[in-house]
Formats: C-alpha cells, sequence, structure tokens
C-alpha cells in the first residue's frame, strides 16, 4: 500500500491511543504493534507518527510539522522565483538584442 493516505483523525486518534495504553505494555513498540492492528495501519507507519507526535509536543529532537511544511513551502517559492528569474534574463536579453542599433555581425 505504498503511497496510501490515511486521514489526518485517524492519525491522531492512533497516536493518541499508543500514549494512553503504553502503561499496559512493556514497551512503546508492543503498544505501537498492538493499535495498529485494531486502527489497520503497519507498526512502523504508526511508529513514524508516533516520532513525529513526540517532535510537535517537543519530546524528542527533530524537525517539527510545522517547520518542515514551512521548509517546503519555502523551497517551492525559490524554485519558482529562480523560473521566473531565468525568464526575466531571456527577455532582457532578446530585447537588448533587438534594440541594439549596430548591425548583426556575419
Amino acid at each position: 500500500m505504498a503511497g496510501k493516505r490515511y486521514s489526518r483523525e485517524l492519525r491522531e486518534r492512533a497516536v493518541a491511543l499508543v500514549f494512553e495504553q503504553v502503561e499496559h505494555y512493556s514497551s512503546q513498540w508492543e503498544a505501537i504493534c498492538s493499535v495498529a492492528a485494531k486502527v489497520g495501519v503497519s507498526g512502523e507507519t504508526l511508529r513514524k507518527w508516533v516520532r513525529q507526535a513526540e517532535v510537535d509536543a517537543g519530546a524528542r529532537p527533530g524537525t517539527s510539522s510545522e517547520e518542515s511544511a514551512e521548509l517546503r513551502r519555502l523551497r517551492r517559492e525559490n524554485a519558482e522565483l529562480r523560473r521566473a528569474n531565468e525568464i526575466l534574463k531571456a527577455a532582457s536579453a532578446f530585447f537588448a538584442r533587438e534594440l541594439d542599433p549596430r548591425p548583426p555581425r556575419s
């Protein structure tokens, strides 16, 4: 199921269940596997969601979801500005040649 998207509600509920149930298991991984089977996701997928929730809460070092979204937005904007800059450079060169009073060299 590569690329399958889960709803935000499902992700939030599954992560909350892990945090609620973790004390009933000998490890967080056991809690993750148990909850993952109940909600119909893989254990690894749920583990990633839990780790990201811990980062977002400040309990674990890493890049928060907000920071990641902002970085993606800025990268897209940067790429768009680079494309626009290249177009403007090409247009500038074109019009400079058109307006040059010297005859073209043969």
